[in-house]
């Protein structure tokens, strides 16, 4: 279990982490012990964990995967892994990041559509925030866009809950441009937990 392996690297005992974490220490016992599906914990809680032990959420997603090659998790928790980087990193040194890494280009080869446009959509709006010039690298991607609206659970429960149209019209309305123009709704990148 990679979150034992951690904790032994970093001379860390669960009690610690759980504190240090805040995150309870059943769930805590939970993960260490195998009987928490990591694929399934909150994004939250796994953002709180891997904060503490210095590693990112996907590097623990990923080693917990049996094919390690293939691992994708959710979309939510990717969207929701991108916003606390940004949070962590702050906007010019996840810029910088992110394009130094090419992730970009290896979602988008790997067929992560989804991903690659939201990451792209992300280093579009924090150039335009930061006044930085677009990175011209990706406008072979740039012409591309989802199929069909994607729109956050958050909408989706929402809309399914009440069945009011006005729920998806708002979201759109209010989505940041750079998503939109890939057919992914999003609103909100800096409210993060």
């Amino acid at each position: 279990m990679i979150v034992n392996d951690l904790l032994e690297k970093e001379n860390m005992s669960r009690y610690r982490l759980s504190k240090e974490s805040g995150v309870a220490m059943t769930t805590i016992t939970d993960i260490c012990n195998g009987k928490a599906d990591l694929d399934k914990c909150a994004a939250g809680t796994l953002y709180k964990i891997a904060k503490v032990l210095g590693v990112t959420v996907d590097s623990i997603l990923e080693n917990n995967s049996t094919d390690r090659t293939d691992y994708r998790c959710s979309f939510e928790t990717f969207k929701s892994n991108t916003c606390h980087h940004v949070k962590d990193m702050g906007d010019i040194d996840f810029i910088i990041e992110t394009l130094e890494t090419d992730e970009i280009r290896r979602l988008y080869e790997r067929r992560w559509y989804r991903e690659a446009l939201y990451l792209l959509a992300m280093i579009d709006y924090l150039s335009r925030i930061n006044s930085l010039p677009i990175c011209t690298n990706y406008n072979d991607i740039r012409s591309k866009k989802l199929e069909k609206p994607y729109f956050p659970a958050s909408v989706v429960v929402s809309y399914a809950a009440t069945g009011d149209e006005s729920i998806k019209e708002k979201a759109l309305a209010n989505a940041i441009p750079e998503f939109l123009r890939f057919n992914i709704v999003e609103g909100e990148v800096r409210n993060v937990c």
